[in-house]
């Protein structure tokens, strides 16, 4: 992999050409592990970042505190990121303690084991009517016919979303996730649109409640306001800032992490989870004769294709060394989990897939207290999603030639574009 000229004004090491790790990711990936355990390259908003690659340094890194998310301490002009407008930019991928530990209580009843293993009957309701629609048929793009739906589906139930508005959703999501080089303004209409959407939809919510996620966290939003339901907050701030409290922004922000991280991840989780079955039969046929074995496979479908090659961009409070290099603070740090996850120095044959080896550690759903809220409700979703598709479709197989398959242009996340099959 080559270094490519600094951009304009910029100091510091060269920057590598991330273009490989769009083309041929995991080779790329462990060219720039062998090389060191941190790279400066081109960030996902065109600007310079520090690529962390070996997987100690990238999971003691994902929990140390002196690492914020928070854009605020990024240094000036180092980093521009994804503009949204403050009642959707208030959310926890931008938020440190103490505002992300009181935000992050208020939600995480809401996907405790307990609370989501009730939702595995309904899932799999859902599932098998998305297999109905699409048996006939004998092929099909897997994913926008059924991993790209069911979870849009069950996360739209659990927020009470109404099926008339979720016809959108995905275009919108797909909009902010991998922009289209060819509509530049098309990411920025998105983010209206999604804006408009919330805002109404929490003003529904609040004058007509419902048994639903977003009904009770206005509930919570309004009652602490102590504000008599209007969301103008006690003394008309309506800030967040006292203990237990909830801004009239962080509630929307809420609502659109919730959605958009329960969408995009587990969609790309079901459909490359399928895809290394696909790629391993053995394994696949072993799962098909025993379903109950698909939740000690999760963690090693996780591990070996994760829907995100990079976590949430990070920015150091102060100076910090990793592996003897320096990175001054506020300059952005990108996490690589796709490569720690290949790592042959904490993983034993990293690119081979073995769902019986057990591994423990991945960092798909990240560490630290920024793990991922819905973890238990990406975990039932995947257990649930490929045991009915299994079941249903013994001669499941791809219907291109695998060299055809083709993943999102992008260095942040690890999607196909489609996925045609047959059975």
């Amino acid at each position: 992999m080559q270094n490519t000229a600094n951009a304009a004004g910029t100091d510091g090491p060269e920057l590598v050409d991330t273009a490989p790790l769009v083309e041929d990711l995991y080779p790329a990936l462990a060219e720039l592990r062998e090389a060191g355990p941190v790279h400066r390259i081109a960030g996902t908003d065109g600007r310079p970042a520090w690529l962390v690659t070996r997987y100690e340094d990238v999971r003691r890194l994902f929990a140390d505190p002196r690492l914020a998310l928070d854009k605020r301490h990024a240094a000036p002009g180092n980093y521009s990121g994804f503009s949204l407008p403050p009642a959707l930019d208030a959310n926890l991928l931008n938020m440190d303690p103490p505002d992300h530990t009181r935000v992050r209580r208020l939600v995480v009843k809401a996907f405790t084991p307990g609370r989501v293993e009730k939702l595995r009957e309904p899932v799999r309701r859902v599932a098998e009517e998305l297999l109905d629609a699409i048996e006939p048929d004998g092929r099909a793009d897997l994913l926008a016919a059924y991993a790209g739906q069911l979870p849009i589906i069950v996360i739209c139930d659990l927020l009470g979303v109404p099926q008339r508005d979720r016809r959108d959703f995905r275009a919108w999501s797909d909009a902010l996730i991998t922009p289209d080089p060819a509509r530049p303004g098309a990411a920025k209409e998105a983010v209206g649109s999604m804006l408009r959407f919330y805002t109404e939809l929490i003003a529904k919510k609040r004058a007509e409640p419902a048994d639903d996620l977003l009904s009770d966290l206005i509930l919570v939003r309004d009652d602490e306001a102590g504000d008599g339901g209007d969301g103008s907050g006690g003394d008309g701030s309506g800030d967040g800032s006292g203990d237990g409290r909830l801004s009239e922004d962080e509630l929307t922000s809420l609502a659109f992490l919730i959605l958009l991280a329960g969408y995009e991840n587990t969609v790309h989780l079901i459909a490359n989870s399928v895809l290394t079955l696909l790629d391993h039969p053995t394994a696949l046929q072993e799962l098909r004769a025993d379903p109950s074995g698909l939740a000690a496979a999760f963690d090693e479908l996780a591990r070996y294709e994760g829907p995100a090659s990079l976590g949430i961009r990070r920015f150091p409070l102060e100076d910090i060394e990793i592996g003897g290099v320096t990175i001054p603070a506020g300059e952005t740090v990108l996490l690589s989990a796709a490569s720690a996850h290949r790592d042959p120095a904490h993983f034993k044959d990293p690119d081979e897939f073995n769902p019986h080896l057990g591994r423990s550690g991945h960092l798909a759903l990240g560490h630290g207290i920024h793990y991922c809220l819905g973890a238990p409700l990406a975990r039932m979703e995947l257990e649930t999603a490929l045991a009915a598709l299994l079941r249903r479709f013994p001669g499941l197989r791809l219907d291109v030639p695998r060299e055809r398959l083709r993943w999102r242009p992008t260095i942040r996340a690890r999607g196909l574009i489609s996925l045609p099959v047959a059975w």
